[in-house]
């Protein structure tokens, strides 16, 4: 790896310390890539899942990226085995593959994904359903002005809080980035089984249509809409997801056919998994649920409840764009209904649980993802 990107490794770990809100060198986790990859320790590393998001990425230089690190490189003394470990953990990914990085809420996805993009001068695509949405940076862990200034990030930002974004809005429009090379990041398993699998081309739901089914979820609820769907559909959609009950609902009024049968008609997919380099972040609960606390005090302490005041006007419940964690919490305290404490209680309650589900999904759909293990 060349000097000045070896450089700009170790000032970003040192930087990760500093973030004591979210991580330090004992509250950082080791694990091993699979498939005889080396053993490796992230300690300071994930430490910097983007909270505050203040560090800066050093892009990397068009020299060799491999050039040993020295002594002198690292200012005089030796380099910190956490500082080296960050290079094995690059270095053992592919740099020729797509790279495809999933996991639950505060992992440390983001933070892997701008080491590899600065290692190979990737473009950092957004994989996440919520960060697309402009008015949330905060509390969707978005990355920062500067991270977005230091390197390439797309699909970030980019739809207004009232514009529904489907995974074929999303699909759509990561396919002509493909033409780079690219690390594609996020939450969002649904994103990923499209691109590695494929997605239906469904017809729109008519408006009309919409209207009546958020009607009928604000009135009757998620189970009178589940009772309505296909056996073989409601086989496939999770049943507490309120979104994926109601457009499976809605498919199936608007043109006679279930979900599932309109899948088996799936085109062939943008990325076949066996192309890509795919990992999956699989952390311990109680190491995640304690970076999960933490994370979101610091999100506060970074101006939460500002955000959440800057989207108070006009606030709906029922937009996409509002489901993020912590937003109705947050607006719920600005109406006056919940304490600050209680919001914060509760926004944390909610990342837990929501970080439950994605394991839950991982595991059930990413049985052929590398997977790293975390404590």
């Amino acid at each position: 790896m060349q000097a000045e990107a070896l450089i700009a490794h170790q000032r970003l770990a040192r930087d990760f310390q500093h973030h004591a809100a979210i991580g330090d060198r004992r509250t950082g986790f080791g694990g091993c890539f699979g498939h005889g990859t080396p053993c490796i320790s992230f300690c300071r590393w994930t430490g910097a899942q983007n909270v505050g998001k203040r560090r800066k990425v050093q892009p990397v230089s068009s020299q060799s990226r491999d050039t040993p690190l020295t002594t002198a490189e690292g200012g005089g003394r030796p380099p910190h085995p956490q500082d080296i470990s960050v290079r094995m953990k690059v270095q053992a990914i592919s740099r020729e593959k797509p790279v495809l990085i999933a996991g639950p809420t505060a992992s440390g996805k983001s933070a892997l994904a701008l080491e590899i993009a600065a290692r190979d001068g990737r473009v950092v695509v957004n994989a996440d359903a919520l960060q697309v949405y402009g008015n949330w940076r905060i509390l969707t862990a978005r990355p920062s002005v500067a991270d977005e200034a230091a390197l390439p990030h797309a699909l970030y930002g980019h739809v207004g809080r009232d514009e529904p974004y489907s995974v074929g809005h999303w699909l759509r429009d990561v396919a002509p980035l493909l033409a780079r090379p690219v690390v594609i990041v996020g939450g969002t398993g649904l994103n990923f089984n499209a691109l590695t699998r494929g997605l239906a081309e469904i017809p729109p739901t008519p408006p009309e249509l919409r209207a009546e089914a958020d009607a009928r979820m604000r009135t009757e609820g998620r189970a009178a809409l589940l009772a309505e769907i296909d056996p073989e559909t409601m086989g496939r959609i999770d049943p507490m997801n309120s979104a994926r009950v109601q457009r499976a609902w809605e498919v199936l009024r608007a043109t006679g056919r279930g979900l599932a049968s309109w899948q088996s008609e799936t085109p062939a997919p943008l990325v076949p998994l066996g192309e890509a380099e795919a990992l999956v972040l699989t952390p311990e609960t109680g190491w995640l649920n304690d970076r999960i606390d933490r994370r979101f005090a610091a999100m506060v302490a970074d101006g939460a409840v500002e955000e959440a005041r800057a989207n108070f006007d006009g606030w709906d419940p029922q937009r996409p764009s509002s489901r993020a964690i912590g937003g109705p919490e947050l607006i719920a305290h600005l109406q006056g209904t919940l304490s600050l404490d209680a919001a914060v209680a509760a926004a944390r309650l909610a990342s837990r649980q929501y970080a439950k589900r994605q394991r839950t999904w991982f595991r059930s759909n990413m049985g052929a993802w590398r997977q790293l293990s975390l404590p």
